[in-house]
């Protein structure tokens, strides 16, 4: 069985370390996505490239990674696999090895870890993200709130993923720790503007 963890874990972070938004402005010709904007690698500095598809197209596919590491282990390596797998495609996407653990902010990805695992709160996840950001339109805000409420889903649906998505949802606030900063001294914009915080 530890070579089971190991292969799993091993299969998330792979997964969870492809970087979509900077091979995909590459392609497009949008230079480095890491030299504008935030520097993040997510979907919302995408955005900023201007191309609303390629911005897209990143968060689904930073969303699906994590699905699709999750399955890919679940029948590889058995159904208890899965939230190795997660583990590491969470580690993978804000940590990459070749970026130099520079990574992105989570929220897709993590999306991507509850639509595997349990798919009711991914409902909710995204529901509270999409309201809000059409809302306050503040990203950084809107992937927080939406990363807070996995592990409340999990606690009221009595979900054995509590702790482990607790971690994920400490991890996401972790990573947006300058944006926490500059919404406190108000200075943290909303989407569209040429400064708004990556996802």
């Amino acid at each position: 069985m530890t070579r089971e963890i190991l292969f799993a874990l091993l299969l998330g972070y792979l997964f969870g370390s492809i970087p979509f938004g900077l091979l995909l402005t590459r392609l497009a010709g949008k230079g480095d996505v890491r030299e504008i904007g935030s520097g993040n690698i997510g979907a919302t500095n995408v955005l900023r490239t201007g191309s609303k598809p390629l911005a897209a197209l990143t968060l689904v596919l930073d969303c699906l990674k994590a699905t699709t590491a999750i399955l890919l282990s679940q029948l590889l390596f058995g159904q208890l696999t899965g939230m190795i797998a997660a583990a590491g495609a969470m580690i993978g996407h804000l940590y990459p090895l070749w970026l130099k653990f520079r990574g992105g902010k989570g929220v897709a990805t993590f999306l991507g870890v509850l639509i595997a695992l349990l798919w009711p709160a991914s409902l909710v996840y995204a529901g509270i993200w999409i309201l809000l950001l059409l809302t306050i339109r503040i990203s950084s805000v809107a992937g927080m709130a939406a990363a807070v409420s996995a592990p409340i889903s999990a606690y009221l649906l009595h979900s054995s993923l509590f702790l482990m998505l607790l971690g994920f949802a400490v991890l996401v606030l972790w990573k947006h720790r300058e944006n926490i900063l500059r919404l406190r001294k108000g200075t943290e914009p909303r989407i569209g503007t040429k400064t708004s915080s990556a996802a």
